[in-house]
Order: structure tokens, then C-alpha cells, then sequence
């Protein structure tokens, strides 16, 4: 590895052993020949004012129903000055974490270019994150500093709080944005220089360390490097999306997700394109976004492209050119809707936290039914069996991909199951055809996935075992015309309570105020007992022919 340029190295010393690591598909790919010191948001953002861009347009949102924006300059500018915050008022040094709390908007997306700039290893998180799963983040990543939104101060605040159970002993400082105080961060930004020194980083010095949730309801860190953040422009984006400076995005992926930091900031940046936030969508206001921006490229999951369908004869939509669906497996069925209403082929595709952004997909004029897509340009694809040995085409077998990203988790014992013989295995099972398109079957764990938000049932069921009436539970996804996938709880009560709908009722609530809202089960039945193995070991499969079943 090139030498770092970081102070504090907590993050390259958490990497895994590099034996663990999966094959790295660097060498004789011009796309992706970058220097070895190299920061990303320089690349994104300062390289593209010296481009030419300055004033072209970067971010645009609506405030007030008025709509505002920043130029390429102007936002270069703020970050820099956000920098400077980080730098002198927050006492942070190259290296350190700093969590970013908001949902998408200017000062979210400023703040995690600011931190590239100074160096900082950005964790960015949610804003339906509850104090307890903050606290799970802030430790195992020894984050220092937060950034947060002041709307979603109350539950990062209790993990600054000694006297309450959600406190981290890491997070010494936390500044806050969209507040009228002295000291906020927008205020004291606006004393600051709009030059910055940028962090003289190593394009493998890492940058970003992105949560995952994984079956077992402990979230995996996933570290990314400066080079991981332009790979992902300069593979998919580049050939698959094929953005052009005139190009407007806009989408519902928070920036928190890879899916959304690529497809709302990092990809429009690095077009010299614009890209049009919002704090919140539904199918309707999406649709309102796409006239009034004049929007050409849309990011969203598969369940909002097929709400939209029953809504597009009351817009015009004649800018739109492209429809990006991931988060969740494209059902056909919705993409032949979207395409009778619209006219638009999608562009499907799948990706991961682990390897920063999508990995297989197809441009529209390539697609192929059924298919999600071919690798994308840079990555390799095999479907293997449980030996990794690759099967024949048209056979059912576990996805393995490698590429020029790939797994590196935080300190994490998971890294040997994500990552064998050199490949990443993400967890799902596809059919390659011999044309090499792969067909998404299912994923080859419990992880359910539920309107693009990835769900793991264990963490939930440790939810509900915290209500006085559960005595037992289990959660699976069951099927859902809507959402692809819905939580259904299998609950066994306590002697002393009874099943009702009122009690259904307050377990769902029960969940929403002490997890992330969108965790709860939208399904619960009650049941006497669950199937489970001799050693006590909870049958989930059981779980699933009960459901259906029922």
C-alpha cells in the first residue's frame, strides 16, 4: 500500500490481514490509472471547477417552494470552509472518524466533501437511526466526531449523554447544521477562509467506512478508499449511465447509502452534471421533481418506479431520458410497466455496500428480460457452488464477483464468509446464461429487503424480546406486491398476555420508537411455539412454510 497520508490510522490498521482480501482488478484499465496520492473530493469537486464547471451548476433543492442552488464554485468553496470548521473549531486531525447525521440536502452533502478534503474517514449514517444503533456505529468505529442534522439532534445527543444506556465514550464533539445559532456549523462557516490546503491522501488512504447490516443484526463496516469513491464513477456511471454535463439526477437513496452517495453526488460530479436533493419523495412529489427540474435520470427502488406507473398521465416527464431501479430486485412485471407507462427502459442492477456500487447491469438498449444485466465493465462474474467451483450456465449457484473494489470490513471476523479464494461473495443466488447476463434468484441468507432498506430479522426479533408481553419471536420477509418484501414477526406471549389487535398495534409502535421506523413488522402472528432444531437453534425456513401456509 501506498504510504498513508493520514495522522491518525485507525482505519488502515483495522483493515483485514491482505490475505483476506478479495482479488483487486487494478492493472491495464485506463479507466480507473490514477495517481497514487489522490483525494476524491478534490477530484470531484475542485478538478472540475479548474475543468471549466465552476459555474455550471452542482446541487439544486427546493426551499420554501423557491428553488435554490450552488455552482460547482460555490460548493467548493462552502467545503472548504466547512473544512476549516473541522479543522480549527472541531480539533480533528487527517484520519479521525466523523460521523455525518442528515437527510439529503446542501449542508449533508457539503459536509462529506469537507471531510474528504481534510482527510477525515467519513461515516455517514441514516437519519432513522435510533440512539442505540448510533451507538453500535460510534463504537465499533471509534468515531470521534459527529455532524448532524439539528432536526435529528435528540438521538445522537443521548449518545453523548454519560447517564444514558446509548452513550459512546468515543464521540467527544458534535456540531450541528440547519440551526440559527451562533455556533452551528453553517455560521461558523461563514467566518472561514473558502481556500483549503486539501489532505495530501493516498488514493488507497480510506475515506469512507459505510454500515451495513448483516444477518445477524451486527452492522458491518465496509472501508472504502479515496480511488473506490471515482471507481465507482468511472465504471458504472461511465458506462452504463453514461451521464453528460447537461444531465439532471434527482432520486430517494439517502446519501448514507452507497447507492445514493454515488447516484446523487458522486456520479453528477464527477459528469460535471447537476444533481436536484430532496429530504423526502413519494411517487407523487418525485414525479412534480422530474417537470420542475427538468430532471433526465431518476435513482429510486424497484416499488417506487411501480407507484409512479399508475401516476405519470398527469406529468409531462419529457425530460426524463433514464430510470436507474436498485435497492431491491426488479420484479419484470415492474419493469414492463414502467416501460408501457413511461416508454423508458429501465436500467437495472446490483450492487453492494461491500463493493461500494452496482456491479452487474445493462444499458437499455442491451437489456435482456428476466436479466438484470452483464458485469460491468472492470468487474468479473462466476456463479460457483459451495466448493467455488463454477457451475455450467443455466444452473442455480451462488454469485461470486471481483473487481477493481471489494470487501475490506472493520474489524470483522465476517471478512473470511464475504470473501473466499480471492472472490466476493455478496449472498445471492443467480443463473448466468452463456451470453454471461445473470438472473437474480434470491438471496442465499436471512437478510430481507423491504422498499430498498435492508433488514435483518434477528435485530428486529431482538427488538420485539424487549417488549414485557413477547416471550419468544422470530422475523422473516414474506412476499409483498408493493415493497418486494414485508416483515412478519412469529411471536409466542407471555403467560400473562393475551393476542389482539391492540397488541399487534403496540409491538408495531414498540418497534418503530425503538428502532429504525422502517423495521417494523408489518405482519405479526401469535403463535404457541417455534420451530427449532435440537441445540435450540431457531428454524427459519419453518418460519417460511408457515407463512405460506397460512
Amino acid at each position: 500500500m501506498e504510504p498513508t497520508g493520514l495522522v491518525d490510522q485507525f482505519a488502515r490498521n483495522h483493515l483485514p490481514p491482505l490475505d483476506q482480501w478479495p482479488v483487486l482488478l487494478l492493472d491495464n484499465n485506463p479507466d480507473i490509472a490514477y495517481p497514487k496520492r489522490l483525494n476524491a473530493a478534490i477530484e470531484l469537486l475542485s478538478q472540475q471547477v479548474h475543468n471549466g464547471f465552476g459555474d455550471h451548476i452542482a446541487l439544486e433543492w427546493l426551499e420554501n417552494n423557491e428553488k435554490k442552488h450552488v455552482t460547482y464554485r460555490e460548493l467548493d468553496q462552502l467545503s472548504n470552509q466547512i473544512a476549516h470548521v473541522f479543522v480549527e473549531d472541531m480539533g480533528l486531525v487527517s484520519g479521525n472518524r466523523i460521523l455525518l447525521r442528515g437527510p439529503n440536502n446542501l449542508m449533508m452533502a457539503a459536509s462529506w466533501l469537507a471531510a474528504l478534503k481534510a482527510g477525515l474517514v467519513t461515516v455517514p449514517t441514516m437519519p432513522l437511526l435510533r440512539a442505540v444503533e448510533l451507538k453500535t456505529i460510534l463504537d465499533k468505529a471509534e468515531v470521534q466526531a459527529a455532524v448532524c442534522d439539528q432536526r435529528l439532534a435528540e438521538e445522537l445527543n443521548y449518545c453523548m449523554d454519560p447517564e444514558h444506556p446509548h452513550y459512546s465514550p468515543f464521540l467527544q464533539t458534535a456540531m450541528f447544521f440547519n440551526s440559527d445559532q451562533a455556533q452551528s456549523l453553517e455560521q461558523l462557516a461563514k467566518t472561514k477562509p473558502t481556500d483549503f490546503s486539501a489532505c495530501d491522501t493516498a488514493a488507497d488512504d480510506v475515506c469512507l467506512i459505510a454500515f451495513t447490516s448483516g444477518t445477524t443484526g451486527q452492522p458491518k463496516g465496509c472501508m472504502h478508499f479515496h480511488r473506490d469513491v471515482l471507481i465507482m464513477c468511472d465504471t458504472f456511471a461511465k458506462h452504463i449511465l453514461r451521464l453528460q454535463p447537461q444531465d439532471k439526477v434527482c432520486g430517494t437513496p439517502p446519501l448514507a447509502f452507497t447507492f445514493g452517495l454515488g447516484g446523487l453526488l458522486c456520479f453528477p460530479l464527477r459528469a460535471g452534471a447537476s444533481a436536484v436533493l430532496a429530504e423526502s419523495l413519494n411517487p407523487r412529489t418525485m414525479l412534480e421533481y422530474i417537470d420542475r427540474f427538468q430532471v433526465t435520470m431518476t435513482f429510486t427502488a424497484p416499488t417506487f418506479y411501480r407507484q409512479m406507473a399508475g401516476l405519470v398521465q398527469n406529468f409531462s416527464l419529457k425530460s426524463l431520458h433514464s430510470t436507474v431501479s436498485a435497492g431491491e430486485a426488479l420484479p419484470q412485471a415492474t419493469r414492463e410497466l414502467w416501460k408501457k407507462a413511461t416508454g423508458i427502459e429501465m436500467i437495472d442492477g446490483i450492487g453492494g455496500t461491500e463493493m461500494i456500487h452496482v456491479y452487474v447491469s445493462s444499458r437499455p438498449e442491451d437489456v435482456r428480460p428476466g436479466a438484470i444485466g452483464q458485469v460491468v465493465p472492470g468487474f468479473e462474474a462466476q456463479v460457483v457452488d459451495d466448493q467455488l467451483q463454477p457451475v455450467p450456465n443455466g444452473t442455480v449457484g451462488r454469485l461470486a464477483v471481483r473487481g477493481p473494489t471489494g470487501c475490506r470490513y472493520l474489524s470483522d471476523p465476517r471478512q473470511t464468509q464475504f470473501v473466499q479464494g480471492g472472490w466476493n461473495l455478496p449472498g445471492d443466488t443467480f443463473i448466468m446464461d452463456d451470453d454471461g447476463y445473470l438472473y437474480y434468484q434470491a438471496r442465499n441468507d436471512d437478510m430481507i429487503i423491504s422498499s430498498g432498506y435492508n433488514i435483518a430479522g434477528p435485530e428486529v426479533e431482538d427488538c420485539l424480546l424487549k417488549h414485557p408481553a413477547v416471550a419468544e419471536c422470530g422475523v422473516i420477509g414474506i412476499p409483498d406486491e408493493v415493497r418486494g418484501q414485508i416483515l412478519k414477526a412469529f411471536i409466542v406471549l407471555k403467560d400473562e398476555a393475551e393476542p389482539s389487535e391492540v397488541l399487534i398495534k403496540e409491538l408495531q409502535d414498540f418497534v418503530k420508537q425503538n428502532a429504525a421506523p422502517y423495521k417494523y413488522p408489518r405482519a405479526i402472528e401469535f403463535v404457541e411455539a417455534l420451530p427449532r432444531t435440537e441445540t435450540g437453534k431457531l428454524q427459519r425456513f419453518m418460519l417460511r412454510q408457515m407463512a405460506t401456509t397460512n
